[in-house]
């Protein structure tokens, strides 16, 4: 499997945006009781923000665009994975879990990594667990807080 995290670019924000809301719609199978996502997820105005002001991350399966990823520097060796998603056709593939593990060789210095995803869903759980992510709480709003320590 040829797999590659690229820099997105302004020019990628229409197409990351229509495989960021096919991924975040899939949900429906996994808890949530309708179409939705992440604050932003099918805005191409917010995809352009994020790629010009944070570090943003096309995920290339065999030269082909199938996903995100998206890494904040908070400072200190800790990163925040500010949002992660696959084309629901290339989903349980292992891609996911390549690309969350390039993202951490990208950054050798970090010392922890942490994420939120909702409670409801049932995929996110097993999928950041095999990443060596553990939950370390949760918010009112029924987020999921994960930390993963890096050694």
């Amino acid at each position: 499997m040829e797999l590659i995290l690229g820099k997105a670019v302004e020019a990628d924000s229409e197409l990351l945006t229509e495989i960021s809301k096919r991924a975040f719609h899939s949900d429906v199978c996994c808890g949530t009781g309708s179409e939705g996502g992440p604050p932003g997820y099918d805005s191409e105005e917010w995809q352009r923000k994020v790629i010009a002001g944070m570090p943003y991350y096309k995920v290339l399966y065999e030269g082909e665009v199938v996903g995100g990823v998206i890494a904040v520097d908070n400072g200190d060796g800790h990163y925040y994975l500010l949002r992660m998603f696959v084309e629901p056709d290339y989903q349980a593939r292992g891609i996911g879990l390549k690309s969350v593990r390039l993202l951490f060789e990208l950054y050798p210095e970090a010392k922890k990594w942490t994420l939120d995803t909702p409670a409801w869903n049932t995929r996110t759980r097993p999928f950041y667990g095999k990443l060596g992510f553990r939950i370390v709480g949760e918010t009112e709003e029924g987020l999921l807080l994960f930390e993963k320590r890096m050694d």
